[in-house]
């Protein structure tokens, strides 16, 4: 056992190429939607810097030997299939396939296990899955009828609205053709679904404790305890779409994802630097002009810098704070960090042998809460400051999707705990004395894997080697994990749709005028969904070809146009 990877969390610094570079659009921070908004960018023919503080690109998204040699463990996040549905890997997806990026599928996405050995299990079979709820109890099997039903009239507008800019006029539109195909009472329905938690969404469909927990449990993934409001939306999707479409892996490990990005940068002209941390943003008259590195190296930007940042991260010191209003910087001041988030990774001798038995050893996820009530308790624990007594558990058994990922016989266990608090301030169980994470992690790592030799006896007798990475490690490894937050910024109803990250600037766009924000801080929010990244870009190629097609009619337009242009030129 280790309590971390041997390189990930190494603080790097890097020197710089060419001092004074001047390119048409720098971005911060090589995570997924930065190097997606880079590759648009590079495509539409603009000059493009990518730049990276840590030695490896792809920030969350990240895969390596932690354990033992041969075990590639995905580090953070694993379930890719925001990413396969979005609309950057339909428009780049043959491209990334030339690059290596391939993805493995299994049939059997999720499942959940209780005690005395039970089990619900959803797989891609949709008839199947029904067909064991109905076994199960059948009020839970006509509740899931119902809900489904509420998919496939709902689900189409909200994936619409997840890839949409927000506030945009595209979104009104989808919002007015909403209004007419589903009518003020198939609205008020659908506000009514978004605006429940997942306690009381459970409550309204389904009978059983077992079947109320399947929609809890997608909930603590985001900061969704199940009392929150607005906590519904977000299960009630997963519930349905992973059903559809199996569960997915990065074929190899995550971090196949991001080479595969940045070789797409790299092959349209553009350049991926890796080590250089930058210091701040250069702002010149209200404008982002480019970059300071923390080698001291300056580069341009001509056209934008994007960066793909939290806002306390961007804006706690590396924008000027004299170019930012008063109370832009108060409103930053109150942006919100979920809980923390503990990870463990095993390399296994085999599968585990779940109580529950069937074939749970060849599911995505196994969600181990087990009921609603304890996720409620784990939830306030965490936010009080306290170390869970039962923490739940998302076990990602990622070879069972994946089987390049271990050697022959072998396991690779990905357990995401959740949830745990950023500052310990006790212990719920009053067993762990520690108030550090360097101390508290490994004592916390036993409980966690003592309640799952519950559900899976023998899982330690499998378990050849582990780590464990604490909150204080996520943000070690990358400051936008403040605390430990995995998903880059509470997603409760204040600071998500319109005001994410902070009322009045949800489209990107910052005070600092071609500074623009992307990633989990902005929305949609958190998950490998590339959309803020490919928004982005098409809003700074589509303000480039306004500018040159003003550029070419005043050009046309004989001695007047010169002189407007003249004039034009001067404003900007």
């Amino acid at each position: 056992m280790s309590l971390h990877g041997p390189w990930i969390f190494d603080q790097i610094t890097g020197m710089g190429a060419s001092a004074g570079a001047t390119y048409d659009a720098v971005v911060i921070g090589a995570g997924h939607n930065g190097l997606v908004a880079a590759a648009y960018l590079a495509r539409a023919g603009m000059s493009v810097l990518v730049l990276e503080r840590s030695e490896r690109l792809g920030g969350a998204v990240a895969s390596g030997e932690v354990t033992r040699p041969g075990f590639v463990h995905d580090l953070f996040a694993t379930n890719q299939n925001l990413f396969l549905g979005s609309p950057a890997f339909a428009e780049l997806g043959e491209d990334l396939a030339r690059h290596g990026l391939r993805f493995a599928t299994t049939d059997r996405p999720y499942s959940n296990v209780f005690p005395d050995g039970r089990s619900l299990r959803v797989y891609q079979d949709a008839d199947r899955t029904r067909a064991l709820l109905e076994l199960h109890n059948a009020a839970d099997a006509a509740g899931w009828d119902r809900l489904l039903e509420l998919y496939e009239r709902f689900a189409p507008l909200l994936f619409e609205l997840y890839g949409t800019r927000m506030p945009s006029r595209e979104a009104l539109r989808q919002l007015t053709r909403a209004h007419r195909s589903l009518g003020a009472d198939g609205l008020d329905e659908l506000g009514r679904l978004v605006a429940s938690s997942t306690r009381a969404l459970g409550d309204d469909f389904f009978a059983t404790p077992e079947a109320k927990a399947l929609v809890a449990s997608w909930g603590m993934h985001l900061d969704f305890g199940p009392d929150v409001a607005m906590g519904a939306l977000f299960p009630f999707l997963e519930l349905f779409t992973d059903m559809r479409n199996g569960m997915s892996v990065v074929e190899g490990g995550a971090s196949r994802l991001p080479d595969a990005l940045a070789a797409l940068v790299r092959e349209a002209g553009g350049e991926v630097r890796t080590s250089a941390p930058v210091r701040r943003v250069s702002v010149d008259g209200g404008r982002a002009t480019g970059v300071e590195l923390e080698s001291g190296e300056n580069v341009q930007a001509r056209r934008a810098v994007v960066a793909n940042l939290t806002p306390g991260v961007l804006f706690a010191g590396m924008v000027p704070p004299e170019a930012l209003p008063d109370d832009f910087r108060r409103r930053v001041a109150r942006y919100v960090y979920g809980p923390g988030t503990m990870m463990i990774h095993a390399a296994l001798s085999g599968p585990l042998m779940w109580a529950a038995d069937e074939d749970l050893h060849e599911f995505g996820y196994v969600h181990v809460g087990p009921y609603v009530d304890d996720m409620a308790r784990t939830y306030a624990e965490a936010l009080a400051g306290l170390l869970p007594s039962s923490p739940t558990l998302v076990v990602g058994q990622t070879s069972a999707i994946d089987p390049s990922r271990a050697p022959a016989g072998g396991q690779v266990l990905w357990i995401q705990v959740r949830m745990v608090p950023p500052r310990i301030e006790g212990d719920a169980s009053g067993s762990i004395e520690a108030r550090g994470w360097d101390d508290a992690k490994q004592p916390l790592a036993e409980r966690v894997l003592d309640k799952l030799e519950r559900y899976a006896p023998g899982a330690r007798d499998r378990m050849l080697d582990w780590t464990v990475f604490g909150p204080d490690d996520l943000e070690r490894h990358n400051p936008n994990l403040v605390g430990g937050d995995s998903v880059g910024g509470s997603h409760h109803l204040s600071q998500n749709l319109l005001f994410r990250p902070v009322p009045g600037w949800s489209s990107y766009r910052t005070p600092v005028d071609r500074l623009y924000m992307v990633g989990a801080g902005t929305w949609p929010g958190a998950g490998v969904n590339a959309i803020s990244g490919r928004l982005v870009a098409k809003m700074i190629a589509g303000e480039r070809a306004r500018r040159a097609r003003r550029r070419g009619a005043l050009a046309g337009a004989g001695a007047a146009g010169a002189v407007a242009l003249a004039a034009w030129r001067a404003r900007r």
